[in-house]
């Protein structure tokens, strides 16, 4: 546990930087997946092939899809950098991008001959995460021009105009050159899936996902670029395996399998309730550790999901809509929805989850078993050499044990070290906040987790919350994150105290913070005493 904010190298800077891009691209998307969700249900059920068509209410799908939800984007993008300010003159903008993308495709389409079936319209999603911060800092830095030198009682005529102003020039800016550039860019980008289709080659693009994902990229791929073209496709095709290149349960689950089966010590004893959540919770972050030490992992991961892809990609598996989170009751609403290909369709995509499950397992556990007797020594000559003899001891007897796996949990929390008396003087802690790349999934989880521990020890006045990242702010007194974000989060929180742990799930460093907490609790009472 520290509070000092270390020097970082410049591999690790990009690296940090990289996900903070990918955090923006994300937090314009995750706050609206309820509209993709409730868009999807509509979809499901009025549309010409859905469940209970209906003519009428199937008119709410395309402005829904082509105009509430870039807006929405923009909004939200906007905000993140300039409060409601920001998010109402990015919507302006982006309803530009939008109508300018239209004509730009009428103008195509009535260039073909008669009965060419032409260009579909363009869905703003990459206009609206362009325009969305060229809006907002924009505005930011015109009204820093004149902040201060406004007279009195015009405050609110100039905040205004300028912002209606404004509006009108970005809102021009859209819709010739940002919905110009849009439209190209999704030209290229839906040519190149198409290649990779038609060449079969789209299960290579596991090879990128899959590293990127444990690096803490996943929101970023998923939401930030996959999300946007698979939308696309929905509009043309009905659905899109785009979907399913980065939300496929299966890799995920058959390592944390691997890990319970075949895996040592703590990682192993944590490994099964970490499936279940990744699985059926849809948080895949909890697996991201268990890849991590053991890199050559990694492949496995690789290996499952270019698994999933292809037999989607063989056998036509597909989504109606993002599965988020990416968990099997999410991926089974999208897939057996009418526009996907209803219950045939969910078959396709239960097989690709199942062989990419299967595929990772068993080239996990070969990795595992080769390097079996290397991995007993080196926790032999560690502080796990309790949690080792008790692997041992399972080893010998031929199975498991709960009793040996309460004993290693012990073990665990004994090995990782307390706080050193220096850290519990240096602020006291009534706000503990667990931070994430996106702030929902399991930063959510560890937050309940930790909130928990803290209700049974008795402990009142502190706060357990989760947020993202890039959300963190001054009142944060404790901050947890997992290893590969804490250089962010001390960017972001530089005079909090920072906790690192492997697992938001099960972590010993739990312990120590109520330790903590518990410890200020009684000093200060005891100071307070007469």
């Amino acid at each position: 546990m520290t509070t000092a904010s270390t020097s970082t190298t410049g591999g690790s800077k990009a690296r940090i930087g990289v996900q903070r891009f990918g955090t923006y691209l994300s937090g314009m998307i995750m706050p609206n997946i309820p509209a993709l969700i409730a868009w999807g249900i509509i979809t499901a059920f009025f549309i010409e092939v859905g469940w209970t068509p209906n003519a009428d209410l199937a008119t709410i799908v395309f402005p829904t899809i082509h105009y509430l939800l870039p807006i929405l984007i923009a909004y939200t993008g906007g905000n993140i950098v300039y409060g409601i300010r920001g998010g109402v003159v990015a919507s302006i903008g982006v309803m530009g991008a939008i109508v300018g993308s239209d004509l730009l495709v009428d103008k195509f389409n009535a260039t073909l001959p008669e009965g060419d079936s032409g260009l579909g319209y363009v869905h703003m999603f990459i206009g609206a995460m362009i325009m969305a911060p060229l809006a907002a800092y924009t505005m930011k830095w015109l009204d820093n021009l004149w902040e201060g030198k406004i007279r009195a009682g015009f405050e609110m005529l100039v905040n205004m105009f300028s912002a209606g102003i404004w509006g009108f020039v970005l809102i021009v800016i859209g819709f010739y050159p940002i919905a110009w550039l849009v439209n190209g860019i999704m030209t290229v980008l839906g040519n190149a899936v198409n290649w990779l289709v038609e060449t079969n080659l789209l299960p290579l693009t596991s090879i990128i996902i899959e590293p990127a994902k444990v690096f803490f990229l996943n929101n970023a791929i998923n939401h930030g670029v996959l999300t946007p073209l698979g939308l696309q496709q929905v509009a043309d095709d009905g659905s899109s395996i785009l979907f399913l290149l980065e939300a496929n349960p299966g890799p995920g689950v058959g390592l944390l399998l691997a890990f319970t089966f075949f895996g040592l010590g703590a990682a192993r004893a944590s490994a099964p309730g970490a499936a279940v959540i990744q699985f059926f919770g849809g948080i895949h972050e909890v697996y991201f550790p268990y890849a991590l030490m053991k890199p050559m992992l990694i492949l496995a991961l690789i290996a499952g999901g270019m698994t999933g892809v292809t037999t989607n990609m063989l056998l036509s598996g597909s989504l109606a809509a993002p599965a988020a989170p990416g968990s099997i009751i999410a991926v089974t609403a999208q897939a057996v929805n009418p526009a996907a290909g209803g219950v045939p369709n969910l078959m396709v995509v239960y097989l690709s989850v199942l062989l990419s499950a299967t595929v990772t397992f068993l080239v996990s556990w070969a990795i595992l078993r080769a390097s079996r007797k290397r991995d007993l020594e080196a926790m032999a000559a560690t502080d796990d050499a309790f949690g080792a003899a008790i692997t041992q001891t399972e080893a010998a007897k031929g199975k498991s044990s709960d009793a040996l796996a309460g004993l290693r949990g012990g073990a665990a929390t004994q090995a990782d070290g307390g706080i050193e008396p220096a850290t519990m003087t240096e602020r006291e802690v009534r706000n503990i906040v667990f931070a994430c790349d996106a702030g929902m999934g399991s930063s959510a989880m560890g937050a309940s987790v930790l909130r928990n521990k803290i209700k049974k020890a008795g402990i009142e006045d502190v706060t357990v919350v989760n947020k993202a990242i890039a959300a963190l702010d001054t009142s944060a007194d404790l901050v947890i994150t997992q290893n590969q974000l804490t250089d962010r989060a001390r960017h972001v929180a530089p005079d909090a105290i920072h906790v690192s742990v492997d697992n938001f799930m099960n972590s010993p460093r739990y312990d120590e913070v109520v330790d903590l907490v518990r410890a200020q609790h009684e000093d200060g009472s005891q100071g307070g005493a007469p």
